[in-house]
């Protein structure tokens, strides 16, 4: 499993690092959160939760080979519960979610991310906070749903400025996880379909006009170069366009698991931002 991730992770950092995440060994702690099945359509996805009837309710998005257990290692939705309502979900395909048969594509994810949402949000507005490929998850959420947002964090985002796979690399990448994890796997699944949502994500028009926090890493290492980094920057500076309360904090102490590495630095600016819309 371990070598699996170095592979992934070499062609990730190299052709297009900030699509995939995969972390399959994640602690998968769920201490406090309730599991519940959330029907979608043609399949369920595994929920977990931690209600108390709080103003906003915390949403938390996954990236590329990421489940929900990625968010636990940290313990991080048990630190926000004691403020607000929390909420971290399996995308089809991963953990104890059922798969899907439907392309698993950013309009596909972000139309399931509505129907967990509204088995839980009670009419109220959600606080999204995304990493990786879940960047352009709720994005595309935020912009569908511009009422429903009370404010965004996004977490090392991918963005279509910056990636940019080839159809080869879309291969490569399909096949390292369809051979590692299997062709049902949500990772392989959502592989297969990197370069659409790259096109996908340049034709949505900007966010809505809420308060907006974007952490960026531009720690350097042997599979990122300088330019990489300022490429990726600039990327997520294209996140402010029509945001007039835009904040983009920055990290070199961290790579691209922030959360992992840095889970204060996230805590605080999930912090700043809720102080901004309270």
């Amino acid at each position: 499993m371990k070598s699996a991730k170095k592979s992934i992770a070499k062609i990730g950092l190299s052709l297009f690092f900030t699509f995939v995440s995969c972390d399959k060994d994640s602690d998968n702690n769920t201490e406090a959160l309730t599991e519940t099945k959330v029907e979608v359509g043609t399949h369920k996805l595994a929920a977990y939760s931690i209600i108390h009837n709080s103003k906003y309710l915390v949403v938390f998005e996954s990236g590329l080979g990421d489940g929900h257990s990625v968010w636990n290692e940290k313990k991080i939705p048990v630190e926000l519960s004691t403020q607000l309502d929390v909420l971290t979900y399996d995308r089809a395909g991963y953990e104890k979610s059922e798969k899907d048969s439907k392309p698993r594509n950013i309009n596909q994810l972000r139309s399931e991310l509505e129907t967990v949402i509204n088995n839980f949000s009670n009419g109220r507005k959600v606080i999204l906070i995304g990493h990786s490929l879940g960047g352009m998850v709720i994005r595309d959420y935020a912009v569908k749903n511009a009422s429903k947002v009370a404010g965004l964090l996004f977490i090392d985002p991918s963005h279509e400025y910056y990636n940019q796979p080839s159809q080869e690399e879309e291969n490569m990448l399909y096949n390292l996880y369809k051979a590692n994890f299997g062709e049902n796997f949500g990772g392989t699944l959502e592989a297969r379909e990197i370069i659409e949502d790259s096109q996908y994500m340049a034709t949505l028009p900007h966010l809505p006009n809420i308060p907006v926090i974007v952490i960026s890493s531009l720690k350097v290492d042997a599979s990122t170069s300088e330019s990489d980094k300022q490429k990726w920057f600039k990327a997520h500076e294209l996140l402010k366009e029509g945001v007039s309360d835009f904040m983009h904090i920055t990290t070199t102490k961290s790579g691209h698991y922030i959360m992992k590495d840095e889970p204060n630095l996230v805590i605080d600016n999930f912090n700043l931002l809720l102080s901004k819309i309270k």
